[in-house]
């Protein structure tokens, strides 16, 4: 969609506008509440400054290729998250740095993929559209819009027919739900009673296009309820919500209740890519979500209950920032791989293949 037809102002809801969710509040008992709180700050502003940083580094021409960026999102990836254990599976779209910071990869394996070093944690060959740990049960980092939803319902129906208890948890967009992958996952989930999370992510935009320009009907929890699966929308600006309405379904899926979706309405503060010009949202909307910024809502809730000082944040910062120099520094420092490896893990002999 292109500048010369502007979309109409979609709002950010209101700050004090209760969710469709049940309270927060709810915490993993072995931490205290306001510990538990600074854990997923941490999470948050660690993907926030790791954007910010890769901007930078984009355009001084140290990353190249595709680069989208999440700032805006984190309190999806952080929320959902928190509630998946080492033994679930994560599958995400193209724009997952957030995701895969939230899932453990450090920052150094992240970043060292961003410059397509062979220290990266997909060998440096996916680059930022394709980050992938094995080890973390983290399965992309996929580029085709829907593509990694089939998947996603792959590894569940594995895990169901091994007998473990695990749950695939699948991020994708607003856009992605108008795919054919979509609703043939979402079918085959509910008609299998697969142990999946299906994550809307949506930011209302598909890539230009707003969600009204290509959904007659943009209640897309609703829409996704009719397949027979429990689903509920949720303010994904709110990591705490988020969080709640994830630890919700995960424990309905672990009892065996079918897949699970949710409608996380978040938003992007930057363009779709940064070769994007976003000439397609009005500079009002864009500050009416930053408004709802959800970092700066979660330091909001802290500082009123009296768990968080400006002292605390500069540490966290501090902290942070180190960790990210660390991996822009060892990044740079390490090695691209060679040409006579090029061909490794595209082609092998016929002995490989057959062993």
């Amino acid at each position: 969609m292109s500048g010369a037809h502007p979309t109409r102002t979609r709002k950010a809801p209101a700050s004090g506008k209760k969710t469709s969710v049940a309270k927060r509040g709810t915490t993993p008992a072995d931490r205290s509440a306001a510990g538990h709180r600074m854990d997923l700050l941490e999470a948050m502003l660690r993907i926030r400054r790791f954007e910010e940083r890769c901007v930078e580094l984009y355009s001084a021409a140290k990353i190249r290729g595709f680069v989208h960026l999440y700032i805006g999102e984190e309190a999806v990836a952080v929320g959902v998250n928190e509630v998946l254990t080492a033994e679930d599976a994560v599958v995400a779209t193209y724009r997952e740095h957030g995701h895969a910071l939230a899932r453990g990869i450090t920052a150094e394996a992240v970043m060292a993929e961003m410059y397509g070093r062979t220290t990266g944690c997909s060998g440096g060959r996916g680059g930022s559209m394709h980050l992938f740990d094995a080890s973390r049960r983290f399965y992309g980092g996929n580029a085709i819009v829907a593509g990694g939803l089939p998947l996603a319902a792959g590894l569940a129906l594995a895990d169901r027919m091994r007998g473990q208890s695990h749950v695939t948890c699948c991020f994708f967009g607003d856009g992605a739900f108008a795919e054919g992958e979509f609703h043939e996952t979402a079918n085959l989930a509910a008609l299998w009673n697969l142990p999946l999370l299906l994550v809307c992510e949506n930011n209302l935009y598909a890539m230009g296009t707003a969600l009204e320009r290509h959904e007659a009907q943009t209640d897309l929890a609703m829409r996704a309820t009719s397949y027979g699966m429990v689903g509920w929308a949720v303010d994904g600006m709110d990591v705490e919500a988020v969080e709640q309405a994830a630890r919700r379904a995960v424990e309905g899926i672990r009892a065996g209740t079918g897949p699970h979706f949710l409608e996380l309405r978040t938003y992007r503060f930057r363009a779709h890519s940064m070769y994007d010009p976003d000439r397609y949202r009005e500079k009002t909307e864009i500050e009416q979500w930053r408004s709802r910024d959800p970092i700066s809502q979660l330091m909001d809730r802290m500082r009123d209950s009296a768990e968080l000082t400006d002292r605390d944040v500069a540490r966290v910062e501090r902290r942070i920032t180190a960790e990210i120099d660390h991996a822009v520094d060892a990044a740079e420092q390490a090695p691209e791989e060679p040409v006579e490896r090029l061909l490794q893990h595209v082609t092998s002999s016929s002995t490989q293949a057959v062993n």
